[in-house]
């Protein structure tokens, strides 16, 4: 690494005030309170209660997915390029992008048709709408947020206050749709994208002579596969995808989980949701104090190990167990904590690490993203199908439909996460020369 870019990757603001967190890490919370509903909330509403085929359904969401995953990577690419020209650009593309979404999020939960073929179309089209400008408005947040530049403990923080913000929203939204209604859930989301976008125009800025280089030297069209040729990204890229479809598959099944194998209650379900984002955001402070002794990769070797120890004990559990399933969504509320601070750290690191920060954060974000929706898409558009290929439907709860649960809800995921914390270890962690340097 040469002189210019370890200053540049060490090189942090003035201090990370509560202020500064709170005003950039605002815009979060409204961006998670949506995502619940769509990847947990929403399927569950159209197969169960709209009588949806469990089987088209997860093809609409895998088609979605995709789609919206493709996208990413150039909806990053015009984000480095509205960086490059000014944040005011930025922001505009926000506002606008933050109102799109709230449109199409309205109408996949208040649709205009109730025919079941007609509900799968109209999904489809307003999945692909809602998602398009969650992305463009998550790229655009997340790409600031790497450009602030710092070392492993300011990078962190700054992940931190956005995704510990972020599971407020989910924890909102966990308990909205059942207290006050679909009506109540819009209307916050409205007003939280607003709150957010006004907190963001005040956040700490970025430097502005990255800016100037990037409009000075404009990267090439193939800038946009620039990421990929980076081997540093490509290592973190791939345990990421491993360990975010390890996750991705149990936030899919979880209420088939709670209504079919536990037979709980809706009130268990909701506090059971709750649980686990309140422990995931109260676990925030902890794992930053272990990046302090361990650093970044070997913090995330430990919440991976605690997630896999926890779903192998959530495994164990059957009809009126659903207390202690609230053990179970407390520990692997911690065990989240860890998976939201420290990939996005570590790719921040990443990039400085290239002498890429300022001018290049929106097409690793884009292609990031894309690795999440493509989770979310195996997720929803394999396990689904799979389930109902081997004779699952949502409301069995004989001994056969128990065991496939199981297996699909517990035993996959840990299977993924020990493959993850395996290639954490291989790709990152034995290359890395200084322990805490990601």
């Amino acid at each position: 690494m040469n002189p210019r870019m370890a200053a540049q990757m060490e090189a942090a603001p003035q201090g990370w005030s509560v202020s500064d967190g709170v005003r950039y890490g605002l815009l979060g919370l409204p961006l998670a309170f949506c995502a619940l509903p769509l990847y947990v909330l929403m399927p569950n509403l159209y197969a169960r209660h709209w009588g949806v085929s469990l089987a088209a359904l997860g093809a609409v969401l895998l088609g979605a997915r995709l789609l919206d995953a493709v996208i990413d990577p150039m909806l990053g690419r015009l984000c480095d390029r509205l960086y490059a020209t000014s944040l005011g650009a930025v922001l505009a593309l926000g506002a606008v992008a933050g109102a799109v979404l709230a449109v199409g999020f309205s109408f996949l939960f208040l649709p205009l048709v109730s025919e079941p073929t007609a509900l799968l179309w109209w999904a489809g089209f307003w999945l692909v709408v809602t998602y398009a400008a969650y992305s463009a408005l998550s790229v655009a947040h997340q790409s600031w947020g790497a450009m602030l530049g710092g070392d492993a403990l300011y990078r962190s923080r700054v992940v931190a206050w956005r995704e510990g913000l972020g599971l407020v929203g989910v924890l909102l939204a966990a308990v909205t749709p059942a207290l006050l209604g679909v009506p109540a859930m819009l209307a916050l989301l409205f007003a939280g994208l607003s709150v957010g976008w006004w907190a963001w125009r005040g956040a700490p800025q970025p430097e502005r002579s990255h800016h100037a280089a990037a409009a000075l030297t404009p990267m090439a069209p193939g800038a946009l596969w620039h990421p990929l040729r980076n081997p540093d990204f490509r290592r973190l890229l791939g345990v990421y995808l491993l360990n975010g479809i390890a996750s991705a598959i149990p936030a899919t099944l979880v209420l088939f989980f709670l209504q079919d194998r536990l037979q709980a209650s809706e009130a268990v379900q909701s506090t059971a949701l709750g649980v686990y984002f309140v422990c995931g955001a109260l676990s925030m402070p902890m794992w930053l104090r272990l990046v302090r002794h361990w650093g970044l990769a070997h913090s995330w070797r430990v919440g991976m190990l605690l997630s896999i120890a926890v779903f192998l004990g959530a495994s164990r559990l059957g009809v009126g167990d659903a207390p202690w399933f609230l053990l179970v969504c407390a520990l692997s509320g911690v065990a989240l904590g860890s998976d939201l601070v420290f990939p996005g750290a570590l790719l921040a690191g990443v990039i400085a690490k290239a002498g890429d920060r300022g001018l290049a954060e929106g097409a690793y974000f884009g292609w990031w993203n894309f690795a999440t929706k493509l989770n979310l898409a195996l997720a929803a558009g394999l396990a689904l199908p799979l389930l109902g290929w081997l004779g699952y439907v949502p409301g069995a709860r004989d001994a056969d439909a128990s065991v496939l649960l199981t297996a699909a809800y517990c035993f996959l995921p840990c299977g993924l996460k020990a493959l993850a914390a395996c290639a954490l270890h291989i790709l990152i962690i034995q290359p890395t020369a200084q322990p805490h340097t990601p």
